[in-house]
């Protein structure tokens, strides 16, 4: 039988669904609708393992089968996604999400490249002293000799600084989660001191923001941090601290979403491989943030000009890869996110030097316990965070104690990939903003805490917000938590196979804007608590799909839409999550859009 795993060859998978498409159909006339349904049926079928002798599809396209002892069947929305993959008008196309989109992770290959061992650098692995300047110095040598493995062997080595990755191609590699471990005795506000908000307030910035482990460009993050120091609080993604460090590498013709080749006007300055920022400004009526919650009456009638938090996320910044250059047409990575459309002033800029092809892997970073603060003031216990990264990782971590587990600040087509927040209870165990992209989350997992939680403290789950869009949580297991869409209006993201205790709450400013733009789909929704918070959007998310979810009813944090009117969303398999297929979204689009 064919499976879909991540080191799949593209060519026989497609050779395969061409292959039973004629064979079950019969036909020596075969549409496009009719094969790209095969496809998808196919897709589906080897991303979770449901090829059956009964298997059966309709002439359409839709992919209407079941196996042959009459068990779970292809969603009608699953086939009616395989007519348009890009352009859906509930499901986002996510197919390509995370590194090298979604291609599988390097592995270790012994031999080559430059190796550093943290002990032949100093480090102590019986947590006897700081260990946190040796392992920054094996890391510095590796990045000096661009790139490299820096290996942290198995034991507890003790940190009393940031452990920084601001070198491309570098890996930090322990022995195991279970094996290595990073024992963090101090806080952010420590290190480098206090974070304020660019909003005002007396909140703590660390309650969304760093990381003791930093993956972050070295230039940015001095920048980032001397603006700290200096209590100028800054902007945090890829055009500086005050979105001003870009210059415009040419202007961009219209296209429509899901176009992969785009006309520019000058591609003198463009080259295959080059990383570049999609820019799209908002117009005096707003009609880019209405482009992004769906169109249409009730965005239309929503009144923006409040939300001064939200206006302050665009321009819309998406970093991508141009794969080709002909003439005037240039190819992307990834499908575009959004229209593209003369109002919004289209261009190709540059953006900070990213940090790429950079992971952490196979070790545990534990916070010293202490009881977790009040809301929004957190000191900066936090786990790992990506920030102006692209096509980097994390595989195998553990974060415990912490403030806020794993976050995506600015960052896109990352993995994070068998990751574990555990111990007394975070803030944010994931969290995903600051315009971040592409990002994909998988087989991850949310302990239940091993404290109760102090009075005025707050517990929100897999958080999204600012703008961020077509990122991916699969396959999870939330032992506590919710699904945290925390206004500042992210828009196409998907949540796919995921078990969830539905205790936590969102948050998110007024200024912020709406929980949900378009093409939120949730599918295949696992609820122990019974709660509906946030797990069924039909009736809350514009342009949404819920597909799959568990019976839910609601009570505790109960939301209303943002948008009056028709929110135009779709409902399947409500209450029988076990029976959706495909079962993961994710794992289907992406054997189908290889």
């Amino acid at each position: 039988m064919l499976t879909a795993d991540e080191d799949m060859n593209v060519v026989h998978i497609h050779e395969r669904r061409i292959g039973l498409m004629v064979t079950m159909g019969n036909r020596a006339d075969i549409s496009r609708r009719g094969l790209l349904g095969g496809a998808v049926a196919v897709a589906a079928a080897a991303a979770t393992g449901t090829f059956g002798g009964g298997t059966a599809l309709a002439a359409d396209g839709a992919a209407t089968a079941a196996t042959a002892g009459g068990g779970p069947r292809f969603t009608p929305l699953w086939g009616e996604f395989a007519a348009e993959p890009f352009t859906h008008p509930q499901i986002p196309f996510i197919g390509r999400a995370g590194y090298r989109g979604g291609s599988a992770l390097p592995r270790p290959r012994g031999g080559h490249g430059f190796t550093a061992n943290v002990l032949h650098y100093g480090a102590r692995p019986d947590n006897s002293a700081d260990a946190a300047p040796a392992i920054n110095r094996a890391i510095a040598a590796a990045g000096e000799r661009g790139g490299g493995t820096v290996l942290i062997p198995e034991g507890t080595y003790r940190i009393d600084d940031v452990i920084r990755i601001g070198h491309s191609d570098v890996v930090v590699r322990g022995a195991g989660s279970g094996r290595t471990t990073l024992y963090a005795t101090k806080n952010l506000t420590e290190l480098i001191g206090v974070y304020g908000s660019r909003y005002g307030g007396d909140k703590s910035s660390w309650s969304w923001a760093g990381g003791l482990i930093w993956l972050c460009p070295e230039a940015r993050w001095t920048s980032l941090t001397d603006a700290i120091k200096a209590k100028a609080w800054p902007f945090e993604g890829w055009t500086g601290n005050k979105r001003d460090e870009w210059r415009t590498l040419t202007t961009v013709a219209p296209a429509r979403l899901g176009d992969r080749t785009i006309t520019v006007d000058d591609a003198r300055k463009l080259k295959r491989g080059a990383l570049v920022l999609l820019r799209l400004a908002d117009d005096s009526a707003h009609t880019l943030l209405e482009h992004m919650a769906g169109g249409g009456a009730g965005p239309e009638a929503y009144y923006w000009d409040d939300k001064t938090k939200l206006t302050s996320y665009v321009p819309y910044e998406w970093p991508v890869r141009i794969t080709a250059v002909h003439g005037r047409q240039v190819t992307l990575e990834r499908p575009l996110p959004l229209d593209v459309r003369p109002e919004w002033d289209p261009r190709l800029t540059t953006l900070a030097t990213p940090l790429t092809g950079s992971g952490v892997e196979g070790l545990t970073l534990e916070a010293v316990e202490t009881p977790q603060s009040q809301h929004l003031l957190d000191k900066g216990y936090n786990g790992v965070a990506f920030q102006c990264a692209y096509d980097c990782w994390a595989e195998d971590i553990t974060v415990r104690h912490v403030d806020n587990g794993f976050g995506l600040i600015g960052a896109s087509a990352c993995t994070l990939r068998r990751t574990r927040v555990a111990g007394r209870g975070s803030h944010h165990p994931y969290y995903c903003r600051e315009g971040s992209h592409d990002n994909l989350v998988e087989d991850f997992t949310i302990e239940q805490r091993t404290v109760p939680a102090p009075d005025g403290t707050q517990l929100h789950g897999i958080n999204v917000e600012g703008l961020s869009s077509h990122n991916v949580w699969s396959r999870g297991v939330m032992e506590m938590g919710t699904f945290d869409s925390h206004r500042g209006m992210p828009f196409a993201n998907v949540r796919t196979d995921i078990t969830v205790n539905n205790n936590g709450r969102h948050g998110g400013d007024a200024s912020a804007g709406p929980l949900f733009g378009a093409r939120f789909t949730h599918w295949n929704i696992r609820v122990t608590n019974g709660r509906a918070g946030l797990m069924r959007i039909d009736g809350l998310a514009p342009y949404s799909a819920t597909v799959g979810v568990s019976e839910v009813t609601e009570f505790d944090q109960i939301d209303v839409p943002d948008f009056t009117g028709e929110l135009h969303t779709r409902l399947e398999a409500y209450g029988t999550p076990g029976a959706v297929r495909p079962a993961n979204l994710h794992d289907a689009q992406r054997a189908l859009g290889r």
